[in-house]
């Protein structure tokens, strides 16, 4: 093992010093390469996701499930066996403390059995689980002892791997006991990178640090009595107690939030200086709230009037309309549409699958009557219409005679040019990307934005919570809704209730209704899926969720086919790789009552509306996110039939899949459903183009928990502002803010 890098005499070690400077090109390249970490900043920001506490050495023969603990044990025996249902492996561990055995369980990852040797000893901390009747550590975090020393020593704290890039650094020895005594920082790791290899880098890189500059004002710090930020960095990096772990993160939550809400405000400020056409409302939305064969909702008035107040600002609209499925967001939007068109703009209505794409185009058509359609020409396109009919299309909207244009992606190509598009209007953002919506909103100078949603997912709540959007809710639903009904299927509790479900749409069909049977796969046989975005990912085996759909529509259809009472109904398949015309014929026999049962993946998702239809079954249903749940949710009991959805799943009590689910079955409100997506997934990356909690850029924050502390923190970002636009007299936060803010984080900003 080669020496640790020599302190760096007469050398300023800062937070926006270059790793391969501080701890050597190898480690630096490790870190590179597995959190795409560069500069010091990015190593101290790096928190722990959470703390092995003291006193947690627990004898394996008193571990309670379902607890976080701490233990000392040795490798009793190890094996590797494949996964039956998928590719990869499964490394079986089995340690033991002279009061019990545990089994270790690490998936894909068999290159730990080259150090999780039999005799071999270590401390290991993870959740108790159970499996096949034993205790379980599923992934569980761990520091091995040196070969050959006394069982209490340890020879490093996390070099294990010989491979392990980690051998710039000096390796230290610490005691089983000294390690229980006060807390363990753990961190986000990944294969190559260990929590403890990482624990030593910072370790490292704090002894080299200079004093950092000071972020928040002195009033806000002392007001709030909050640590100095070097102290903090220090105390939740390496705390000797509970109590400074949470003085460091009281602290540096507030560094959080102020530094991302005064960004913020920063960029609205610079939106708010581009100069947007204004659209002054006239005849034509005169006409077509004349002709309306019903009174608008008293949230659809109000949000309209928001709308139409925007288009005439001076800066472009930036406006998230949420509203429950069938609250009427597309009549709200196509008024906008209307506005809009009063003064010869265009309006570029984007959904993301050719079915809904199709239907809002028919929707519009038909709410704006034979004596508006002629008018402004709304128009289809779409990657799959035929060469001539795009091309038609094509000219129809960069020569502006479409003044409504409805499309998928195809509207992003760059032979897709608008005369004066005016209006983009997102439908349901969470299946489009930043970079995709931006290439839309380019095509036009600096034209207006509404996006609409149903269930606002963990980024556009983040953001709503952050204030950089506006927003406007419709809760109030038309007259002559009849309601829905959720109920949860339990497979894994009541087998039997899977027959009751197909029963209870044999009686639908009865009355002369129609149904939706949802699945998340076509062939589940044949290993063939949809890949919708959103769907979960399943965990391997008994981790989690099953390891594959059970149900594909194949099956599916072939199971409705032989029983004995919808055997006879008019039964049809939908997928999304069927061909556009195919599917849109099909849609069209549901909607005229041709069809009795749909069996169909999530092509039917959003924005299908047939009133007759029922009943939705959705199998698999621990497969879905919380949003795509209550979307499909939404396609029954649009009219004045009944709606009933029944989520079938065989997820377990207590487990994450069945939690979504549960939690769906307990509420119509998509307000609240994007709260248990939250804090079930994470906020999305609320500053950066990524959608998934995955990629949080939020650190410690938590958009839920944390709302009252972010509120505050935006009163206190606009005194900061108002008194001082540039921050030149905080150097601190502004400097804070460029580290937070590169390049590709602010353009991606920008163009939310």
């Amino acid at each position: 093992m080669s020496a640790a890098p020599p302190r760096l005499s007469g050398v300023s070690v800062t937070l926006d010093s270059r790793l391969d400077g501080v701890v050597g090109g190898k480690t630096a390249g490790a870190l590179k390469r597995a959190f795409g970490m560069r500069t010091v900043a990015d190593v101290l920001s790096h928190y722990p996701r959470r703390y092995a506490r003291r006193g947690e050495l627990t004898p394996i023969d008193s571990l309670v499930v379902g607890e976080q603990v701490t233990i000392v044990a040795k490798v009793k025996h190890v094996r590797e066996r494949k996964m039956r249902s998928r590719g990869g492996s499964i490394l079986e561990v089995v340690i033991t403390d002279d009061h019990g055995d545990l089994q270790l369980t690490f998936f894909n990852q068999s290159w730990r059995a080259k150090d999780l040797v039999p005799g071999r000893r270590g401390i290991f901390s993870g959740k108790v689980g159970e499996y096949r009747g034993g205790l379980q550590f599923a992934h569980p975090d761990y520091v091995l002892f040196g070969s050959g020393e006394a069982p209490e020593r340890s020879r490093s704290l996390g070099v294990e791997h010989q491979s392990s890039a980690f051998i710039d650094l000096d390796a230290s020895e610490i005691s089983a006991q000294s390690y229980a005594d006060k807390p363990i920082p753990i961190y986000p790791a990944t294969s190559t990178v260990s929590s403890w290899a990482f624990a030593r880098v910072v370790s490292h890189v704090l002894d080299l640090l200079d004093d950092l500059p000071e972020p928040l004002p002195r009033a806000l710090r002392e007001s709030q009595v909050l640590l100095p930020y070097r102290r903090a960095i220090d105390r939740i990096h390496r705390p000797n107690s509970e109590s400074d772990i949470t003085s460091a993160t009281q602290t540096l939550r507030w560094h959080e939030a102020l530094v991302l809400q005064t960004a913020l405000l920063q960029q609205r400020q610079q939106v708010r200086a581009l100069a947007a056409t204004a659209r002054p409302a006239g005849s034509l939305l005169a006409r077509f709230d004349e002709a309306l064969p019903f009174a608008l909702t008293p949230d659809q008035r109000v949000v309209g009037d928001s709308i139409a107040a925007d288009l005439v600002g001076t800066w472009p609209m930036n406006r998230l309309v949420q509203g429950e499925v069938g609250s009427g967001k597309t009549l709200v939007a196509l008024r906008a549409m209307l506005q809009v068109a009063q003064s010869g703009g265009q309006s570029a209505l984007i959904a993301p699958t050719e079915v809904l794409a199709g239907q809002h185009l028919r929707s519009i058509t038909r709410m704006l009557g034979p004596q508006l359609a002629p008018e402004l020409m709304p128009t289809l396109l779409t990657g799959q219409m035929s060469a001539p009919d795009r091309r038609r299309a094509a000219l129809r909207v960069a020569s502006g005679q479409a003044l409504i244009v409805v499309g998928t992606h195809a509207l992003l190509g760059e032979k897709t040019t608008f005369a004066d598009l005016g209006l983009v209007v997102v439908d349901e953002q969470h299946r489009f990307g930043v970079e995709q919506r931006e290439a839309l909103r380019e095509k036009g100078t600096s034209p207006h934005a509404l996006v609409l949603t149903a269930t606002p997912i963990p980024r556009t709540v983040a953001m709503t919570v952050f204030g950089d959007l506006d927003v406007s809710v419709i809760r109030t639903m038309p007259a002559g809704r009849a309601g829905i009904e959720s109920h949860v299927v339990p497979m894994a509790e009541r087998p039997e209730l899977f027959a009751r479900a197909f029963d209870r749409a044999a009686e639908e069909v009865a009355r002369g209704r129609q149904v939706f049977v949802v699945c998340s796969a076509i062939d589940a046989e044949q290993g063939e899926r949809e890949d919708e975005p959103g769907a979960e990912v399943a965990q391997p085996e008994h981790v989690g969720a099953p390891a594959a759909p059970r149900w594909g529509v194949v099956q599916v259809a072939r199971l409705i086919a032989n029983h004995p009472r919808l055997g006879s109904a008019r039964i049809e398949v939908l997928h999304g790789k069927m061909p556009a015309d195919e599917k849109d014929r099909i849609m069209r026999s549901f909607a005229a009552g041709e069809i009795d049962v749909l069996v169909a993946t999530t092509v039917i998702e959003v924005g299908v509306d047939v009133p007759n239809a029922s009943t939705m079954i959705v199998l698999d249903a621990d497969r879905f996110g919380v949003s795509q749940l209550h979307q499909l949710r939404g396609r029954v009991g649009r009219g004045g039939v009944p709606g009933l959805c029944l989520l079938v799943t065989e997820a377990p009590p207590g487990s994450s899949a069945r939690a979504r689910v549960d939690a769906v079955a307990a509420t119509l409100d998509g307000f609240a459903l994007a709260e248990v997506d939250l804090e079930l997934r994470g906020e999305g990356d609320v500053l950066g183009a990524a959608q998934s909690g995955a990629r949080s850029s939020l650190r410690l924050l938590r958009v839920v928990t944390d709302a009252d502390l972010i509120g505050w923190a935006r009163q206190v970002a606009e005194e900061i502002i108002a008194e001082d636009p540039t921050l030149a007299g905080h150097p601190g936060l502004a400097a804070a803010i460029e580290r937070r803010l590169d390049g590709e984080t602010r353009a991606a900003l920008a163009k939310n």
